[in-house]
């Protein structure tokens, strides 16, 4: 373990590459977020971007926007963007939907792929991927399985019975990360096909779908890329799989000629068979900003900085937090750790609001999770230790014991 100073923190912060980065976000005085894993700070940019929709394309040009704004294409613009952040190539993604809906599009196309019944998902995952995935198989029959496991025996779980291998690349809770590469090739040797969900990996890791050979993968916009709340989702589809896999939800979007206006549906043979109704534009356009940022940086120097972050936090809170009753279950193994950390606390709740009421914004997963996910692009050294500096204040004070910390709020 190593022993940190404030000024090895100041260090560190002047040979940081990225550094300059930070001034294209728009952070509140004095607080220190380490929340962007949950939701990405709003760019600066992205105001001025906003008003521009409304006032001009929406307020003066109207419908003609969505020709002379190129509106109908943002799905696919976006799209090509996020292909170069996850490995994909160009026509590979679309940006669309939310996360759920998805999840639901590309899991239905994959079981019309084979005539196999087994889904393996992870039984901890985010609740909702395990949701969507039920509510899939009741409308599709009792012959329909998942077959849940957790990380250690998820290799063992793949079989010759198995259709659909179906995991988030990054735990939401833990921040253990899923070899990618390894699961992939062993489901395709099953004769598996492979869905990742990379809502916490996506402009945190180096992912590299394509070179892993996945075949499906859906991912949000709204955290480390910085899209704003509630900005569409993506879906990657490999290219081998167009107009071959169907997904269920077949709008007008998604059909072969849109304005065709036929009566019945034919669907698009490209990544545009993956959309459905009309596209949410004020959200398309403000998620792009956030997307243009990102594009500027190196994501391995982004994977970097990542890791130095998360294993200076771990080495801080546990030089001079390890008396409070901090327990770290997120890997200590940086290159299996994504860019969060979680500590279990048995009082964890209201000793997160107390970080939040001094401006150390992390969130709290049931039932006893305080997590901290570390943003690189805003990031800085000197945050981590100044966020662990308030932790100890609050711990040593026991200012989590107020009561107003100990109030449940309806989002945690």
């Amino acid at each position: 373990m190593n022993h940190y100073t404030r000024n090895d923190c100041e260090q560190l912060d002047q040979q940081d590459p990225l550094a300059a980065m930070r001034d294209a976000f728009a952070i509140p005085e004095g607080m220190i977020y380490l929340d962007g894993n949950s939701l990405g700070v709003r760019p600066k940019a992205a105001k001025e971007r906003a008003l521009q929709v409304i006032e001009q394309e929406w307020g003066t040009d109207l419908i003609k926007s969505w020709n002379t704004a190129g509106w109908f294409e943002l799905p696919y613009k976006l799209g090509d963007k996020v292909a170069q952040i996850i490995g994909a190539d160009a026509g590979e993604v679309v940006v669309t939907d939310s996360t759920g809906i998805n999840l639901y599009k590309v899991l239905a196309a994959a079981l019309t792929l084979t005539e196999r019944k087994v889904i393996v998902m992870n039984g901890s995952n985010f609740p909702t991927d395990n949701y969507m995935a039920q509510g899939l198989l009741q409308q599709l029959g009792s012959d329909y399985e998942i077959r849940f496991a957790e990380h250690d025996n998820i290799m063992q779980a793949i079989d010759e019975d198995v259709a659909v291998v179906c995991l988030t690349h990054v735990h939401y809770k833990t921040g253990e990360v899923f070899d990618m590469a390894a699961v992939t090739a062993k489901a395709e040797q099953c004769g598996a096909i492979s869905i990742w969900d990379l809502c916490h990996s996506a402009g945190a890791m180096d992912v590299q779908l394509n070179a892993c050979n996945a075949d499906f993968a859906v991912g949000c916009t709204y955290k480390y890329l910085n899209g704003g709340p509630g900005s569409p989702g993506f879906i990657f589809a490999a290219k081998r799989h167009h107009g071959k896999a169907l997904q269920p939800l077949t709008g007008w979007w998604g059909h072969a000629a849109p304005f065709a206006f036929e009566r019945d549906y034919r669907p698009a043979e490209n990544i545009g068979q993956m959309l459905s109704g009309t596209q949410p534009i004020l959200s398309l356009a403000v998620t792009e900003v956030g997307l243009d940022i990102f594009l500027q940086v190196d994501i391995k120097q982004i994977r970097e900085k990542s890791q130095k972050l998360t294993q200076l936090f771990i080495d801080l809170m546990e030089q001079r937090c390890g008396q409070y009753g901090f327990t770290l279950v997120s890997p200590r193994d940086a290159s299996i750790r994504g860019s969060q950390v979680s500590f279990n606390h048995e009082h964890g709740y209201p000793v997160m609001q107390a970080m939040i009421s001094r401006d150390v914004v992390g969130d709290f997963r049931a039932p006893k999770n305080v997590r901290f996910g570390f943003t690189p692009l805003y990031i800085s050294y000197v945050d981590v230790w100044d966020a662990v500096d308030r932790i100890v204040d609050i711990m040593e004070t026991n200012l989590w014991q107020q009561p107003e910390f100990n109030q449940r709020g309806a989002v945690t």
